[in-house]
């Protein structure tokens, strides 16, 4: 059997769609130009916190909470669809994510190349994510 690994999947998906450096995503932030998504896992919010103002959607969900034709829509999740940046750890989940929501259709939608360590190490404010 011969399969793609995650790497290869990776680097494909990076190379058909948009990423964004933590400096122009700052610079969007400051902006209110974008709509910031943290794709990772509960958990992960509640071990490293989150990025200030993003909207928390997990991976396994991320298509179905912004299908408007599916039964978990969530139309509330991103508002007036501006332009949407996808981040996960390093930014290899939300490359396949960012991906994912071009294939649907979005055309403004982008990867952050890093991930949350990135834009953490560039400035952004982090908060802290309780548990519900």
């Amino acid at each position: 059997m011969n399969i793609k690994s995650s790497k290869q999947l990776v680097e494909e998906a990076n190379k058909s769609i948009k990423s964004l450096s933590p400096s122009e995503i700052k610079d969007l932030l400051q902006k209110k130009e974008i709509t910031l998504i943290d794709i990772r896992d509960i958990r992960e919010l509640w071990r490293d916190g989150t990025l200030k103002d993003s909207i928390h959607i997990p991976r396994g969900m991320l298509e179905f909470w912004l299908d408007p034709s599916s039964e978990y829509f969530q139309e509330k999740k991103i508002g007036d669809k501006k332009n949407i940046v996808l981040f996960c750890a390093l930014g290899f989940r939300s490359a396949l994510a960012t991906k994912a929501l071009k294939d649907m259709g979005f055309e403004n939608v982008a990867n952050a190349s890093g991930g949350f360590a990135a834009l953490k190490d560039s400035g952004v404010e982090v908060i802290l994510k309780e548990k519900n």
